[in-house]
């Protein structure tokens, strides 16, 4: 749970980034109206990274959900961006500009025993040639979006498919 002085200021961020997430999934929105209302849940945060010809994903190998994108917990104090920023930075050693929209929000269990979270996704674009570092036992990897991967989320990759193809439109016609 979110606690102390920042919390109003984390549910602000929350509730914009909720309404401006270009991808709405698992019914999140209507989730998060109900969610706030009370005692906050853990929220979550990751990135959905490609590179510059849309065609590839970096995804980190989690030792029980298998390939997943770099992301976490949003700590206490923390809005979801800045904890996308620093979960990115510590799972591939990327220090990458998010774009300002958020890619997507959701509502998942990361364990059956876990209540749903919250998760806000966030998009960077980055070259393949950028040297990455992962944390141990879960290294970085790219892979194709038109390939698969192995994952606890199998929706992702289609997920992120559809985001990263919304990607591919915007920059045809100059809108990133």
């Amino acid at each position: 749970m979110i606690h102390g002085e920042s919390e109003q200021m984390i549910l602000d961020a929350v509730g914009v980034d909720v309404r401006l997430a270009s991808l709405e999934f698992d019914g999140a929105t209507a989730w998060w109206d109900r969610a706030r209302q009370g005692p906050l849940e853990p929220l979550s945060a990751e990135v959905w990274v490609t590179d510059p010809t849309f065609e590839h994903v970096l995804l980190v190998r989690h030792r029980w959900r298998g390939w997943v994108p770099p992301g976490g917990k949003v700590e206490a104090g923390e809005t979801p961006r800045g904890a996308a920023e620093r979960e990115l930075g510590e799972e591939t050693g990327l220090r990458a500009e998010l774009l300002a929209v958020p890619a997507a929000v959701c509502v998942r269990s990361y364990r059956a025993d876990w209540s749903m979270t919250l998760g806000l996704s966030y998009a960077a674009i980055v070259p393949m040639t950028m040297s990455l570092r992962g944390e141990v036992e879960q290294p970085p990897r790219w892979f194709a979006l038109d390939g698969g991967w192995e994952s606890v989320f199998p929706e992702d990759r289609e997920r992120i498919r559809t985001y990263v193809d919304l990607l591919a439109d915007k920059r045809a016609v100059g809108a990133i």
